[in-house]
């Protein structure tokens, strides 16, 4: 795996230690004291840049608002560290804040035993991960397993499976969104529980595309964060959301915001306009997602001699 950040600018180069330190010292903060083995000797056995910025096609155009994403795996030293709200949370929300980082920084967190089990199984994000990534930190005697793509009928078939198992997910999920709108779409409550409903069919997509492309989906409901997974491994999935204009931005803010706040918090409110907008947009994902997809099975159809 590659170790050098000479394709990166200084000033992004700067950006990426600064970000790796608040990692790292707020992982020492958050097992501090501990008194569980586990949590006392806990490790970041490994730091690894993927991505975009760890390729050379990164987008930086935040005044158009399009901009690529930090994207980091952390692997630990236990199952138990890869919860994000006991021991991520602190430095995400820092570094969400922090004068110094111009864009969002994205995780996974995950065990040495998941990452090779996960290589040796050739899924195909990881491998990626390995072929395009750029180690930022590791500890010695940990080494990652070396991959073992599976077969073209097996990928074909593993593909398929996720194809059939996750489009129609989605398409319950926006049928749902349609029978609130007919029921509701004047109530502000309908609204909300129908943002709700386009958030939960946007993810349904993202999960679809991201398992049919990689055999991966990360353990997150940040549309923000699976809009950059996907787009990193498809630029016309970008077509889905308009970025150039702050109505755009903002809207898809509310779809992102939706799967907490159009629950739980009194002061989230959608106008019935915005609503059916991000509805627009949610169908031609799921548009996207089923010919980018399909176009993905048939070539590991041919590739499999199917």
């Amino acid at each position: 795996m590659k170790t050098s950040l000479d394709h990166l600018p200084a000033a992004k180069q700067r950006e990426l230690e600064h970000i790796k330190t608040v990692f790292m010292r707020e992982f020492e903060a958050a097992i501090a004291g501990g008194t569980q083995p586990w949590r006392r000797n806990g490790r970041i056995l490994k730091l690894i840049l993927f991505g975009s910025f760890s390729r050379t096609d990164w987008v930086d155009e935040p005044q158009n608002g399009y901009q690529s994403d930090w994207d980091l795996l952390i692997v630990v030293s236990h199952e138990k560290l890869t919860d994000i709200a006991d021991y991520w949370f602190v430095a995400e929300d820092k570094l969400l804040r922090d004068p110094e980082v111009g864009r969002p920084v994205n995780i996974i967190v995950h065990t040495m035993g998941e990452v090779n089990e996960a290589l040796a199984k050739g899924r195909y994000f990881w491998v990626d991960i390995i072929r395009d990534g750029v180690m930022l930190h590791e500890l010695p005697g940990y080494p990652l397993a070396a991959p073992m793509p599976p077969t073209a009928a097996d990928a074909y078939a593993m593909a398929k499976a996720y194809l059939d198992e996750w489009l129609p997910a989605a398409d319950r999920a926006m049928r749902t969104f349609e029978l609130q709108i007919q029921e509701g779409g004047d109530d502000p409550k309908w609204r909300k529980e129908a943002a709700f409903t386009l958030h939960q069919t946007a993810e349904r997509s993202f999960a679809c595309f991201l398992l049919v492309r990689g055999f991966y989906f990360p353990r997150s409901h940040n549309l923000k964060f699976l809009r950059s997974l996907a787009e990193d491994k498809d630029r016309r999935l970008v077509k889905a959301w308009p970025r150039e204009t702050k109505l755009d931005r903002r809207r898809f803010e509310l779809l992102k915001r939706a799967y907490v706040e159009a629950r739980y918090s009194d002061a989230y409110a959608i106008s019935a306009d915005d609503l059916l907008a991000i509805g627009s947009a949610v169908r031609t994902l799921r548009t996207i997602v089923d010919s980018t997809s399909r176009e993905w099975l048939d070539d590991l159809r041919q590739k499999a001699g199917l």
